[in-house]
């Protein structure tokens, strides 16, 4: 299987975006990938009560052409994550999976709120957007694809549950700060890619959205021994990379961390939270 993580820069401009995203699936597709991940927010991206400004319905614009790049492309699609507008009227910071049909065959809604000072910008996505409460994973092919959003990478916990349901690889749709990218980014990535003995697709946006909300970008794929198997340093694009489960499989069983751990003494760390 080849995966490949998008890297672009979300603007107030939807039309612009949704064609750089078009674009860019062609192009990760015409390379071979089997599976796609874009970028959190990739449609729309802003702070606060502008969240709302880009919300809509998931039978909306940008997924029902996210949809179509799916089925045309015969690939599978991690939509990134975009604004949900739920049935209740309530926003979600929700993740679809679609697959070379173009059905959605998986919906992950953000758990972890980014409720944050960085760089002297605050950020409350829980005044806007309510959390999710599942831990989703959905399969392709011989892997089991787990979904998890930008700032849940830094809750262990979650990718443990995703690893419990059999995921071999996670899709981490993000929009990290440059502040927390630079130090954070790659160490985390790479660390729950070590926990869990799984590959991670890992696409960020990178630039600015307005002047001073700004993105590191750095998408990358890392395997489960942890390397970083490719990246985008700056700009945009895509890396895409081949998924060696054989080697995954090496992996798990000359290390066999994953069945030593001990949920008697540790419940919630073993996915308990979910």
């Amino acid at each position: 299987m080849k995966a490949a993580a998008i890297q672009m820069n979300t603007t107030r401009d939807r039309d612009r975006n949704l064609a750089t995203a078009g674009r860019l699936v062609a192009e990760a597709a015409s390379a071979g990938a089997d599976l796609v991940v874009l970028p959190e927010k990739w449609p729309w991206i802003a702070r606060d009560e502008r969240i709302r400004d880009g919300a809509e319905e998931l039978g909306g614009r940008a997924i029902t052409e996210a949809r179509s790049w799916a089925r045309d492309h015969g690939v599978h699609l991690v939509a990134g994550s975009f604004t949900e507008v739920r049935e209740d009227g309530t926003l979600s910071n929700t993740s679809p999976a679609i697959g070379p049909d173009g059905e959605v065959i998986a919906l992950y809604r953000k758990v972890h709120m980014f409720d944050a000072e960085v760089d002297g910008i605050e950020y409350r996505e829980s005044a806007f957007e309510d959390a999710g409460d599942e831990v989703v994973v959905f399969p392709l092919g011989e892997a089991m694809v787990g979904l998890a959003i930008c700032y849940d990478i830094r809750f262990p916990e979650l990718f443990m549950a995703l690893a419990e349901r059999g995921a071999t690889v996670v899709c981490l749709p993000s929009a990290f700060t440059p502040k927390t990218g630079r130090d954070h980014w790659e160490v985390l990535v790479r660390a729950r890619a070590i926990e869990n003995q799984c590959f991670l697709v890992a696409a960020d946006q990178f630039g600015e959205a307005e002047p001073g909300f700004g993105f590191w970008g750095h998408s990358l794929v890392a395997d489960p021994w942890g390397r970083v198997i490719c990246a985008v340093d700056e700009g945009e694009g895509y890396v895409i990379s081949d998924l060696d489960f054989d080697e995954l499989e090496r992996v798990r069983a000359d290390l066999p961390a994953l069945e030593h751990r001990r949920p008697d003494l540790f419940p919630v760390a073993s996915g308990g939270a979910a």
